[in-house]
């Protein structure tokens, strides 16, 4: 079972119980008013056209644009109705606060084109009531007045978190690919560096044929070698679009982990740390070695930010056959359910760099307590044509 996605039905379940609680007060509180206004027989048709609207507004989270538009199509069909049946003016309150709920949930859900359509739909409705309420002589009437407020609250409501999410892709966006374009950079590197390694062998090789041709197989051989290892560091950097104009140079080589991991530590906090072999680490391509800094200082920085209360972090770094494993952990207590750790864009930007090398991100809560982050990457193995 997801639990993320079972608390988030759960919580949509409890809203609209709620949302159905204030539509039936609502519905009947405006049903007396109009019942001692206006006399027994007036508040039915009110009540049926703004129990149908509130209805719909329930029912929109399975087809948002298919309900805002029957929502306005039964207060378009209630507006006339009351005005020529001598009724009172439409929408009423409960159709109102219907109204709002489909045109807010569809300015925040729906492609710009179809939720602005919505929303004119609804100002059209607003700008229809000023026909039912009979007192254009005296002023707005209060029936336009009332739906004004509720379409312009709808609006707000609807392109606030439209905007916001508008933000954080934006902002995932340009992590993705400022990601990219570091990781690009250190594999043309790579490739430059393989490639000068040929222009010298092939320049070598050219004097030993000259003076020992029986050397030239293995020149030969060192060439083919160093061609294949560029080739496999060009496919890796396939897909990546590259833009260094601008750019700051790519480090080759950062600080070990051992320091990184020395200057995490303190604070009564006690860091585990797992490497394997030097010679082992050595053979790692340049962009593997990187990712894996970058996978454990992204980490690291996370629980110092989200989870000061942690007591043992354990980082571990294996090589199991053609593979990479990092893997860090910590003990922090598990966060309440009103206050969930937050997930930054950090994670964004290693889930991409893994990926665009062929590797994979896991990151989330341990079962007992604190925060896992798990992260494989294959070592590529040197080819030949």
């Amino acid at each position: 079972m997801n639990v993320p996605e079972w608390l988030a039905g759960r919580a949509r379940n409890a809203s609209d119980i709620g949302l159905a609680v204030v539509f039936a007060a609502v519905l009947a509180f405006w049903a007396s008013r109009i019942a001692e206004s206006w006399g027994s027989g007036y508040w039915q048709f009110d009540c049926v056209a703004g129990a149908v609207v509130c209805l719909i507004a329930l029912l929109r989270r399975r087809e948002r644009a298919w309900a805002a538009i029957a929502g306005l199509a039964v207060a378009a069909v209630a507006i006339p109705a009351a005005l020529f049946g001598g009724l009172p003016a439409e929408p009423g309150p409960a159709m109102t606060l219907g109204l709002s709920v489909l045109v807010g949930s569809a300015v925040r859900t729906l492609p710009a084109r179809s939720a602005g359509a919505i929303a004119a739909g609804g100002l059209a409705v607003v700008a229809a009531s000023l026909f039912s309420a009979r007192t254009l002589a005296f002023g707005v009437p209060a029936v336009t007045m009332l739906n004004g407020a509720g379409w312009l609250a709808a609006v707000a409501a609807g392109l606030a978190p439209r905007l916001l999410a508008a933000r954080r892709r934006a902002a995932a966006d340009k992590v993705r690919r400022d990601e990219r374009l570091a990781l690009a950079r250190e594999l043309h590197d790579v490739v430059a560096h393989h490639v000068t390694g040929i222009v010298l062998q092939a320049q070598a090789a050219q004097i030993v044929a000259r003076k020992r041709p029986e050397q030239v197989d293995a020149s030969l051989a060192g060439i083919e070698a160093a061609g294949s290892e560029a080739l496999a560091a060009m496919r890796r950097v396939v897909g990546l679009l590259r833009d260094a104009d601008g750019a700051d140079p790519a480090t080759r080589s950062p600080e070990r982990l051992e320091d990184l991991v020395e200057r995490f530590g303190g604070d009564g906090r006690t860091v585990r740390l797992r490497l394997p072999d030097d010679d082992e680490a050595a053979a790692w391509p340049p962009e593997v070695a990187s990712t894996v800094y970058r996978v454990v200082r992204e980490s690291l920085t996370n629980i110092a930010r989200h989870a000061p209360q942690s007591r043992t972090v354990t980082v571990g770094v294996a090589r199991d056959r053609d593979a990479v494993t990092v893997e860090v952990t910590d003990d922090a207590p598990r966060p309440s359910a009103r206050s969930p750790r937050r997930r930054g864009y950090g994670l964004v930007g290693m889930r991409e760099r893994l990926e665009a090398l062929g590797g994979t991100l896991r990151a989330g809560p341990r079962e007992d307590a604190g925060w896992s982050v798990c992260a494989t990457l294959p070592v590529p193995t040197r080819e030949r044509r």
